[in-house]
Protein backbone atom coordinates (compact mmCIF):
# COMPACT_ATOMS: atom_id res chain seq x y z
CA UNK A 1 0.00 0.00 0.00
CA UNK A 2 1.35 3.43 -0.95
CA UNK A 3 1.64 5.78 2.00
CA UNK A 4 -0.01 9.17 1.74
CA UNK A 5 2.24 12.18 1.49
CA UNK A 6 2.46 14.06 4.82
CA UNK A 7 0.34 17.17 5.08
CA UNK A 8 2.93 19.93 5.30
CA UNK A 9 2.39 23.62 4.71
CA UNK A 10 4.92 25.32 2.48
CA UNK A 11 5.43 28.13 0.03
CA UNK A 12 3.13 27.98 -2.97
CA UNK A 13 4.36 30.41 -5.59
CA UNK A 14 3.40 31.10 -9.18
CA UNK A 15 4.95 33.46 -11.71
CA UNK A 16 3.45 34.03 -15.17
CA UNK A 17 5.35 36.08 -17.76
CA UNK A 18 4.56 37.19 -21.30
CA UNK A 19 6.95 38.86 -23.72
CA UNK A 20 6.27 40.56 -27.02
CA UNK A 21 8.08 42.51 -29.70
CA UNK A 22 7.10 46.16 -30.06
CA UNK A 23 8.28 49.18 -31.96
CA UNK A 24 9.62 51.69 -29.44
CA UNK A 25 10.82 54.98 -30.93
CA UNK A 26 10.66 53.25 -34.33
CA UNK A 27 13.09 50.56 -33.16
CA UNK A 28 12.20 46.91 -32.40
CA UNK A 29 12.22 46.05 -28.71
CA UNK A 30 11.29 42.99 -26.68
CA UNK A 31 9.22 44.01 -23.68
CA UNK A 32 7.87 42.23 -20.64
CA UNK A 33 4.26 42.80 -21.67
CA UNK A 34 2.56 41.02 -18.77
CA UNK A 35 3.50 39.51 -15.45
CA UNK A 36 1.59 38.09 -12.55
CA UNK A 37 2.97 36.56 -9.39
CA UNK A 38 1.46 34.93 -6.38
CA UNK A 39 3.79 34.14 -3.53
CA UNK A 40 7.59 34.38 -3.35
CA UNK A 41 8.55 34.06 -7.01
CA UNK A 42 9.25 37.32 -8.83
CA UNK A 43 11.32 38.98 -11.53
CA UNK A 44 13.50 42.04 -11.34
CA UNK A 45 13.16 44.73 -13.97
CA UNK A 46 13.84 43.94 -17.61
CA UNK A 47 17.48 44.47 -18.55
CA UNK A 48 18.95 45.27 -21.98
CA UNK A 49 22.74 44.70 -21.89
CA UNK A 50 22.80 43.93 -25.64
CA UNK A 51 20.25 46.43 -26.93
CA UNK A 52 16.50 46.54 -27.03
CA UNK A 53 15.84 43.50 -29.18
CA UNK A 54 16.85 41.01 -26.47
CA UNK A 55 15.27 41.23 -23.02
CA UNK A 56 17.22 39.78 -20.09
CA UNK A 57 15.17 38.67 -17.07
CA UNK A 58 16.32 37.42 -13.65
CA UNK A 59 13.88 35.05 -11.94
CA UNK A 60 14.17 35.45 -8.17
CA UNK A 61 12.92 33.14 -5.42
CA UNK A 62 13.43 35.30 -2.28
CA UNK A 63 13.37 32.41 0.25
CA UNK A 64 16.52 31.19 -1.59
CA UNK A 65 15.75 27.54 -0.88
CA UNK A 66 12.98 25.04 -1.64
CA UNK A 67 11.75 22.88 1.22
CA UNK A 68 9.29 20.01 1.62
CA UNK A 69 5.77 21.20 0.88
CA UNK A 70 6.89 24.04 -1.39
CA UNK A 71 5.39 24.21 -4.88
CA UNK A 72 6.81 26.60 -7.48
CA UNK A 73 5.19 27.18 -10.87
CA UNK A 74 6.82 29.31 -13.59
CA UNK A 75 5.20 29.92 -16.95
CA UNK A 76 6.54 32.12 -19.72
CA UNK A 77 5.33 32.83 -23.24
CA UNK A 78 7.51 34.51 -25.85
CA UNK A 79 5.38 35.91 -28.65
CA UNK A 80 6.39 36.10 -32.34
CA UNK A 81 9.63 37.98 -32.98
CA UNK A 82 10.48 38.52 -29.31
CA UNK A 83 13.87 37.41 -27.93
CA UNK A 84 14.37 36.63 -24.25
CA UNK A 85 17.17 35.39 -21.99
CA UNK A 86 16.13 34.22 -18.53
CA UNK A 87 18.47 33.27 -15.72
CA UNK A 88 18.62 33.14 -11.91
CA UNK A 89 20.72 35.11 -9.41
CA UNK A 90 22.27 32.07 -7.75
CA UNK A 91 22.03 28.36 -7.13
CA UNK A 92 18.63 26.80 -6.45
CA UNK A 93 18.83 24.85 -3.19
CA UNK A 94 16.49 21.98 -2.41
CA UNK A 95 16.55 21.35 1.33
CA UNK A 96 16.16 18.15 3.35
CA UNK A 97 12.52 17.12 3.82
CA UNK A 98 10.75 15.39 6.69
CA UNK A 99 8.69 13.46 4.14
CA UNK A 100 6.80 15.94 1.95
CA UNK A 101 7.68 16.51 -1.69
CA UNK A 102 8.99 19.85 -2.90
CA UNK A 103 7.88 20.55 -6.47
CA UNK A 104 8.80 22.86 -9.32
CA UNK A 105 7.06 23.00 -12.69
CA UNK A 106 8.32 25.21 -15.51
CA UNK A 107 6.25 25.71 -18.67
CA UNK A 108 7.83 27.67 -21.52
CA UNK A 109 6.07 28.51 -24.80
CA UNK A 110 8.01 30.03 -27.68
CA UNK A 111 5.99 31.24 -30.66
CA UNK A 112 6.99 31.20 -34.33
CA UNK A 113 9.96 33.49 -35.00
CA UNK A 114 10.70 34.00 -31.30
CA UNK A 115 13.74 32.96 -29.25
CA UNK A 116 14.14 31.94 -25.61
CA UNK A 117 17.27 31.12 -23.65
CA UNK A 118 16.67 29.54 -20.22
CA UNK A 119 20.08 29.52 -18.52
CA UNK A 120 19.64 29.10 -14.76
CA UNK A 121 22.49 28.69 -12.35
CA UNK A 122 23.04 25.30 -10.76
CA UNK A 123 20.50 23.23 -8.80
CA UNK A 124 21.76 21.74 -5.53
CA UNK A 125 19.77 18.85 -4.05
CA UNK A 126 20.68 18.45 -0.38
CA UNK A 127 20.98 15.08 1.28
CA UNK A 128 17.50 14.06 2.41
CA UNK A 129 15.63 16.26 -0.07
CA UNK A 130 12.53 14.94 -1.81
CA UNK A 131 12.39 16.91 -5.04
CA UNK A 132 10.18 16.78 -8.13
CA UNK A 133 11.27 18.97 -11.08
CA UNK A 134 9.46 19.25 -14.40
CA UNK A 135 10.19 21.41 -17.42
CA UNK A 136 8.00 21.57 -20.52
CA UNK A 137 9.09 23.60 -23.56
CA UNK A 138 6.59 24.06 -26.41
CA UNK A 139 8.12 25.46 -29.61
CA UNK A 140 6.05 26.68 -32.53
CA UNK A 141 7.10 27.07 -36.16
CA UNK A 142 10.65 28.44 -36.38
CA UNK A 143 11.02 29.14 -32.65
CA UNK A 144 14.54 28.86 -31.19
CA UNK A 145 15.47 27.57 -27.74
CA UNK A 146 18.68 27.04 -25.78
CA UNK A 147 18.48 25.77 -22.22
CA UNK A 148 20.51 23.94 -19.62
CA UNK A 149 20.28 22.24 -16.24
CA UNK A 150 23.24 21.69 -13.92
CA UNK A 151 22.24 19.23 -11.18
CA UNK A 152 24.35 18.71 -8.05
CA UNK A 153 23.40 15.74 -5.89
CA UNK A 154 24.56 16.56 -2.39
CA UNK A 155 27.03 19.27 -1.41
CA UNK A 156 30.35 17.80 -2.42
CA UNK A 157 32.24 20.90 -1.28
CA UNK A 158 31.01 20.25 2.26
CA UNK A 159 31.65 16.53 2.06
CA UNK A 160 27.94 15.75 1.87
CA UNK A 161 26.73 12.92 -0.36
CA UNK A 162 23.20 12.30 -1.56
CA UNK A 163 22.66 9.36 0.75
CA UNK A 164 18.94 9.75 1.46
CA UNK A 165 15.96 11.22 -0.34
CA UNK A 166 14.75 11.28 -3.92
CA UNK A 167 15.09 13.53 -6.92
CA UNK A 168 12.61 13.04 -9.77
CA UNK A 169 13.00 14.93 -13.06
CA UNK A 170 10.99 15.21 -16.27
CA UNK A 171 12.13 17.33 -19.22
CA UNK A 172 10.19 17.63 -22.47
CA UNK A 173 10.55 19.70 -25.65
CA UNK A 174 8.04 19.67 -28.49
CA UNK A 175 7.82 21.53 -31.78
CA UNK A 176 4.32 22.05 -33.14
CA UNK A 177 3.17 19.29 -30.82
CA UNK A 178 5.74 16.73 -32.00
CA UNK A 179 8.25 15.50 -29.42
CA UNK A 180 11.91 16.50 -29.80
CA UNK A 181 13.04 15.45 -26.33
CA UNK A 182 11.48 13.46 -23.51
CA UNK A 183 13.66 12.45 -20.58
CA UNK A 184 12.66 11.14 -17.19
CA UNK A 185 15.12 10.50 -14.36
CA UNK A 186 14.80 9.36 -10.76
CA UNK A 187 17.73 9.49 -8.36
CA UNK A 188 17.40 7.66 -5.04
CA UNK A 189 19.82 8.40 -2.24
CA UNK A 190 22.60 5.78 -2.09
CA UNK A 191 21.04 3.82 -4.98
CA UNK A 192 23.35 1.77 -7.19
CA UNK A 193 22.63 4.14 -10.08
CA UNK A 194 24.69 6.82 -8.35
CA UNK A 195 27.80 4.65 -8.13
CA UNK A 196 27.38 2.30 -11.07
CA UNK A 197 29.47 2.74 -14.20
CA UNK A 198 26.18 2.55 -16.12
CA UNK A 199 24.88 5.47 -14.04
CA UNK A 200 26.75 8.42 -12.53
CA UNK A 201 29.87 6.43 -11.66
CA UNK A 202 30.19 8.08 -8.27
CA UNK A 203 30.14 11.57 -9.72
CA UNK A 204 27.99 14.21 -8.03
CA UNK A 205 27.24 16.65 -10.87
CA UNK A 206 25.35 15.82 -14.05
CA UNK A 207 24.27 18.46 -16.53
CA UNK A 208 22.49 18.75 -19.86
CA UNK A 209 22.39 21.50 -22.48
CA UNK A 210 19.68 21.40 -25.15
CA UNK A 211 19.51 23.56 -28.27
CA UNK A 212 16.57 23.45 -30.68
CA UNK A 213 16.43 25.70 -33.74
CA UNK A 214 15.79 25.38 -37.48
CA UNK A 215 19.53 25.50 -38.21
CA UNK A 216 20.68 22.92 -35.70
CA UNK A 217 20.72 20.01 -38.18
CA UNK A 218 23.34 21.79 -40.27
CA UNK A 219 25.74 22.64 -37.44
CA UNK A 220 29.26 21.26 -37.62
CA UNK A 221 29.82 19.24 -34.47
CA UNK A 222 33.61 18.91 -34.70
CA UNK A 223 34.39 22.45 -33.40
CA UNK A 224 31.95 21.99 -30.54
CA UNK A 225 33.51 18.67 -29.59
CA UNK A 226 36.92 20.33 -29.37
CA UNK A 227 35.64 22.28 -26.35
CA UNK A 228 36.28 20.29 -23.18
CA UNK A 229 35.51 20.97 -19.51
CA UNK A 230 38.47 21.70 -17.27
CA UNK A 231 37.50 18.64 -15.24
CA UNK A 232 34.97 15.86 -15.65
CA UNK A 233 33.67 14.24 -18.83
CA UNK A 234 31.50 15.62 -21.62
CA UNK A 235 29.90 14.62 -24.88
CA UNK A 236 27.81 16.10 -27.68
CA UNK A 237 25.30 14.45 -29.96
CA UNK A 238 22.54 15.49 -32.32
CA UNK A 239 19.01 14.29 -32.79
CA UNK A 240 16.64 15.55 -35.50
CA UNK A 241 16.12 19.22 -34.73
CA UNK A 242 18.00 19.10 -31.43
CA UNK A 243 21.58 19.32 -30.16
CA UNK A 244 22.39 17.67 -26.81
CA UNK A 245 25.49 18.28 -24.68
CA UNK A 246 26.17 16.35 -21.48
CA UNK A 247 28.54 16.84 -18.55
CA UNK A 248 29.40 14.39 -15.78
CA UNK A 249 31.84 15.25 -13.01
CA UNK A 250 32.16 16.74 -9.55
CA UNK A 251 32.26 20.48 -10.27
CA UNK A 252 29.23 22.65 -10.97
CA UNK A 253 31.61 25.49 -11.86
CA UNK A 254 33.33 23.34 -14.50
CA UNK A 255 29.94 22.28 -15.89
CA UNK A 256 28.71 25.86 -16.13
CA UNK A 257 31.95 27.12 -17.68
CA UNK A 258 31.72 24.34 -20.26
CA UNK A 259 28.14 25.17 -21.15
CA UNK A 260 28.88 28.89 -21.36
CA UNK A 261 31.69 28.13 -23.82
CA UNK A 262 29.33 26.01 -25.94
CA UNK A 263 26.63 28.68 -25.72
CA UNK A 264 29.10 31.30 -27.00
CA UNK A 265 29.65 29.11 -30.07
CA UNK A 266 26.02 28.12 -30.61
CA UNK A 267 24.35 31.48 -30.20
CA UNK A 268 25.71 33.19 -33.32
CA UNK A 269 24.61 30.26 -35.49
CA UNK A 270 21.24 29.58 -33.89
CA UNK A 271 20.20 33.04 -32.71
CA UNK A 272 22.21 35.29 -35.04
CA UNK A 273 23.84 37.10 -32.11
CA UNK A 274 27.13 37.04 -30.24
CA UNK A 275 26.90 35.75 -26.67
CA UNK A 276 26.43 38.50 -24.08
CA UNK A 277 26.55 37.01 -20.59
CA UNK A 278 24.00 38.26 -18.05
CA UNK A 279 25.59 40.71 -15.63
CA UNK A 280 24.36 38.71 -12.64
CA UNK A 281 26.80 35.93 -13.54
CA UNK A 282 29.68 38.26 -12.68
CA UNK A 283 28.44 39.14 -9.17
Amino acid sequence: MQLAEPLVSGWHAQLDLEFERRAVADAPRTVLAARHHDGPLVVQKALYPEGGEVCHIIVVHPPAGIAGGDHLQLTARVKPGAEVLMTTPGAAKWYRSAGAWARQHIELTVDDGAALEWLPQETIVFDGAIADMRTDVALKGSARFIGWEVLCLGRAGSGERFARGRCSMLNRITRDGRPLWHERAAFEGSAKLLSSAAGLGGRTVCATLLAAAPGVDGLALAPLREVLPREGEAGITRLPGLLVARYLGDSSEAAREYFVALWAMLRPSLAGRDAVAPRIWRT
